[in-house]
Order: structure tokens, then sequence, then C-alpha cells
């Protein structure tokens, strides 16, 4: 019983069990098991939030808790006021949040936790079932190997094809895309010095994380998610821009000029061909599939393959079933400008304390135009910062987006203030992901008032990025501006 109560009590046994679940339920075949899972791994999430803040005072030793636990109290109070036949959902939402703020976030009040270790256990297992996953959805795509099952609307599998992209053994096109750059970032996580030696024998090499990240890129393309598309290539240009402008020697302003200018045109180049190359390759391997499919027939269909072709029908069959990786909704927006101004009536019912989480659906279905329903593409707002804004109000806005602004100026620091470069290091990358991460809250359920992979793996990140700016304060030193003009952290 004692070694069964170590392991409740085990913060990081738990982050790692519950983000793999939460993995899973985006998995199509596994999905309804792993949600039922999720049941009991919440509640042990809870038990924890009680068992650290009596081990270690997480609240009084979060950094900048004082906001948090303002924005805690505040959505409590928004829940109360804002009564409805949702308060379980509200009340399930908040905890949601209390779990993410103090078992995720507050990691770095655990005083013995090497969070390498853990990120290092994490990342490997999500780079080889990405990679494992997109690789079969590859095969049988390539082979035309289809399933589809329906069960009364509440539950669907479209395999390896969803809505003329793919989307392999995900349930939804765009959780392939999150999970797929997930993958990749995790492959320049574990390619960096500091991470190779976590573990006493070396599992994965440098020739496999390069195959891995090559392989989800793939699938990033071909599910045609345009946000987990914008989330990678704001990875990206937010790490180039840290490597133009690392540096430990004062930079003049002429310099300054230059390495802007010429970062600007980096990233612009990069983008451009990213998006030619996004284009060709979705062309390309759908004429390859199509040929392949087709070889596919005549080898085990042949005879059915000879009946269509001396009924002239070969070619209309062809071009019903041919997968060409695009959007089949032409709108740019996929509905979302529709849910958006929605959001705005929302917020014009209770502007300084807002609706609470749990209203958002209800109070558009009673209220305004309907537009957020019970439905899988309507049920959110899909934009995390205006789903904040809605359920909190200017206020718990406010909150939230000063305890943002503050980590982010603390985690800016350790960037570009430590006495020693940190490029060889693994926060470079946490402090890209999550600043790309701002521009993918734009456009999906993101960010918080979601129980998702989606969301947990923001809050992982950033409890990681949380340890490290705990551990490392003492290293930052003052710099220099042009030789002369002194840089205060308090400006910062």
């Amino acid at each position: 019983m004692t070694g069964f109560r170590k392991m409740l009590n085990n913060s990081s046994l738990f982050r790692t069990v519950y983000i793999i679940d939460l993995f899973f339920c985006m998995i199509s075949f596994v999905q309804v098991l792993a949600y039922v899972l999720l049941v009991p791994l919440f509640c042990w999430g809870m038990r924890l939030v009680y068992v650290n803040q009596k081990r270690y005072a997480t609240f009084t030793r979060l950094r900048f808790g004082i906001w948090i636990m303002a924005f805690l109290i505040f959505s409590l109070f928004s829940t109360l006021i804002n009564v409805s036949v949702t308060l379980f959902y509200s009340c399930l939402m908040f905890l949601h949040v209390l779990l993410c703020f103090v078992v995720f976030y507050g990691m770095h009040t655990e005083p013995d936790l090497d969070f390498r270790r853990e990120l290092d256990m994490i990342a490997k297992i999500l780079i080889v079932l990405n990679t494992l996953f997109n690789f079969v959805g590859f095969f049988c795509l390539l082979f035309g190997i289809h399933f589809s099952y329906d069960f009364n609307d509440l539950y669907f599998v479209r395999f390896p094809v969803y809505e003329n992209r793919f989307t392999g053994v995900f349930f939804n096109p765009n959780w392939l895309g999150f999970s797929a750059v997930v993958a990749v970032v995790c492959c320049h996580f574990l390619s960096k010095p500091s991470m190779e030696n976590v573990r006493p024998r070396r599992i994965i090499g440098r020739g496999f994380l390069v195959t891995c990240a090559i392989i989800n890129l793939f699938a990033l393309i071909l599910c045609d998610s345009n946000a987990a598309f914008v989330l990678m290539l704001g990875y990206v240009a937010v790490y180039v821009t840290y490597i133009f402008f690392e540096t430990r020697t004062g930079l003049t302003p002429s310099k300054v000029i230059l390495r802007i200018l010429s970062l600007v045109l980096v990233i612009a180049v990069f983008i451009g061909a990213s998006m030619i190359f996004r284009t060709v390759f979705k062309a390309g391997f759908a004429a390859v599939t199509s040929k392949t499919n087709a070889l596919v027939d005549v080898l085990f269909d042949d005879e059915k393959i000879i009946k269509e072709i001396a009924d002239g029908d070969t070619q209309a069959e062809e071009s019903e079933q041919a997968v060409t990786f695009n959007h089949e909704n032409k709108n740019i927006d996929s509905g979302r400008f529709k849910l958006w101004k929605e959001s705005i009536d929302l917020f014009k019912i209770s502007p300084i304390i807002g609706i609470a989480n749990g209203n958002i659906i209800v109070y558009s279905e009673e209220y305004l135009n309907g537009a957020v329903t019970f439905s899988y593409h309507n049920s959110d707002l899909h934009n995390g910062f205006l789903t904040i804004l809605v359920s909190t109000g200017v206020i718990g806005a406010l909150l939230f987006g000063t305890f943002g602004f503050r980590f982010a100026k603390h985690a800016a620091q350790h960037l570009f203030l430590r006495r020693k470069t940190v490029r060889d290091e693994v926060y470079p990358c946490l402090f890209a992901f999550l600043s790309a991460y701002l521009a993918y809250a734009f456009f999906e359920k993101a960010l918080l008032y979601d129980i998702s992979f989606l969301v947990m793996w923001f809050w992982l990140m950033m409890g990681y990025t949380g340890c490290y700016v705990a551990k490392y304060e003492h290293l930052i030193e003052t710099r220099y501006l042009f030789h002369q003009q002194r840089i205060r952290r308090t400006l910062l």
C-alpha cells in the first residue's frame, strides 16, 4: 500500500500518463476507451492539487501566483454569478484550470523534480507513437485500404482520409496536424546536447530523429491543417529570430538594422518556399496515391476493372475517389468568422465579469443566433483568447493577460540575459513553441478552456519553461544596448 500511495503522489508520473491518455483521445479506434480512462485520471489530478498544496504550499510558491490566484477567484465568482443548467460543466472547467495551474504549470514548486528526464520520456513516447501511426496511415493510403464507421451520428471513424484530407488513425485532420507539429518539435528537443545525456544510454539517435521529423512533416502537409501549419512556421520563425539576436556582445544600431532586415528576408523566403513546397507535395502525393491505388485494383480486383473498362466507368470512378488533400470547404476561415462574430455578441451580454465558460453554448442558443451549438464543429469559439474574454469578462482577461505578460517577460530574459549561451539547451525550443502557440490559439480550441491534448501540451511546456526560469534566475545579468545604454531588468 505504501508503494501504491507513493505512486499516487508522483506528479511526474501523473503528467506523463495524463498527457499520453489525452493523446489517445485523438485516436479514432481507441478514443472511447481513452475518454473513459480520463475520468479516473482527472480525479487523480484533483487529488494531486490538494496533495501538492499540502506538501509544497504550491499556491504561495507559484511564480506570479498572485495573478493566478486572482484569476481563479474571479473565475469562480463569474461561475457562481452566472448559475444555469450548465453549472456542472462550468465547475468542471474551473477544476480543469486548477489542474493546469497547479500540477502542470506549478511543477517548478516540486523540489526534487528532474524536469529534463520527464520531458525526455514524454517526448520519446510521442515521437514513436506519432511516427508509427502516421506511417501506418501512409501505408494504408498508398495501397487503398479504407475504413468508415458511423454510430447514430454520435461517433464515427474515417480512415485514412476525412473530407479529402489525410487523417490517418486520428479522429480529425486538425488534431493530426497539431500532433505532427508536436512530434517534430520533440525531435528538435531531443537533438539538443543538453538532452542527449539525460539517460545513461542513448536509445534514439540523430538519424532516427531526422527520419521521424520528416515523416511527421509529410503528415502535417497532407492533413492540410492551416492552423497547425501556422504553428510550425511560427515555431521556426521564433527560433530563427533567437539565433539572429542571440549574442554575447553588444550590438551597434547599424548591426541591429542589418540583422532585422536579414531576418525579415530569411523568414519571408522560408514561408514562401514552405507554401510552394506544401502545394507541390500535396499534388505530387495525390498523383502517387492515385497510381498506387490503381495498381492495387489491377492486382487484386482485375475482373472488376476489366468490366468497368468495358462499361466506360473507370474514369468516372477514379475522379470520384481521387484524393487531393485540399479542404472541401473553400472558405479560408472554415466558419470561424461566424463564431467570432457570435463571440462579440456573447461578450456584450456581460462584458465586465463574463458569462462563465459553461454558458457559452446555452446563451448563444437562447439569446443570440445559435452559431455556437452542441455539435462537433461549433461547440467552441475556436479562439482561445476570445473564449477567456467571453468566459471571464474584461477583468478576468486582464488578470490572465497580466500573468501571461509577466511570464513572457521573465522567459525572454533567459534567452538573452544569461551569462552563457543557452543555444545547446532545450529552453529556446520551449520558448519558440510557446510563442508560436499564441498565434495558433487564435484559430483553435486552445489555451485554457478545453480538456484536450492541445491545451494540456501548452501547459506542460509552460511548466518546463517555468522550471528553467526558477532554476536559472540567478544567472541573469544586466546587458548593455549599443555599448552605452543599460537595459534594466525592470524595464524588460
